[in-house]
């Protein structure tokens, strides 16, 4: 199956979001990018990769923090100098992620890629969600979690996702209204979410 859609992924922790992006990809013989975008962005925006991933779905408004990170010598951009460095982070990936784009159909997980498309007509958002029970097994089960720690892990990190979220987009994070498509990974399985996916990508080309 060939495509000419972006289609980009929010997921909450322990739903498979991942792999279900990593498999629509190659189904439809798409670029990927979801930790490989921090490699992408921090080469263009020449900010070094340890800074993305410190900030990587993250968002930290302490200023303090960005003063003893020395903006400065970061560089990105010239005018942008004056900006708390999660700014500058978030502005670099969102830049990359429309330079990426705008080169043709990928699969993008995370980092409010769906806010940064908005305004592609071709971009399909889906948000990847699953009861909480079977995401604690998930974790603990793929990830390798403890389980005397997987609550808390699982909790932590679907907090950051939606705070980050929250606080870059205008949308909110897990609100059925902020996307396309919503699907329950755990009734639909890995393949069942892709076939989906892969079935209303069918239809948004064919209208």
């Amino acid at each position: 199956m060939s495509t000419k859609t972006i289609i980009t992924i929010e997921r909450q922790y322990g739903s498979g979001g991942h792999l279900i992006g990593q498999k629509l990809a190659e189904d439809l013989d798409i670029p990927f990018y979801d930790g490989e975008l921090i490699k992408v962005a921090a080469k263009e925006s020449g900010i070094c990769e340890e800074i993305f991933e410190s900030f990587d779905e993250k968002p930290t408004t302490s200023f303090l923090y960005s003063l003893v990170m020395d903006p400065y010598s970061l560089g990105y951009n010239s005018n942008s100098f004056d900006l708390p460095l999660n700014h500058k982070v978030f502005l670099a990936a969102f830049d990359t992620i429309k330079d990426i784009a705008s080169k043709g159909p990928c699969v993008f997980v995370g980092r409010c890629a769906d806010y940064a498309l908005e305004d592609f007509d071709n971009c399909l958002s889906v948000y990847i969600h699953a009861p909480f029970e079977d995401r604690i097994k998930r974790i603990e089960d793929v990830y390798e979690v403890p389980s005397d720690k997987s609550k808390e892990v699982l909790i932590k990190k679907d907090k950051q996702r939606s705070s980050y979220y929250n606080y870059y987009s205008s949308n909110k994070w897990g609100d059925a209204k902020s996307y396309d498509l919503c699907l329950d990974s755990s009734y639909l399985g890995i393949e069942g979410s892709v076939d989906l996916i892969k079935q209303v990508i069918k239809m948004k080309e064919a209208q």
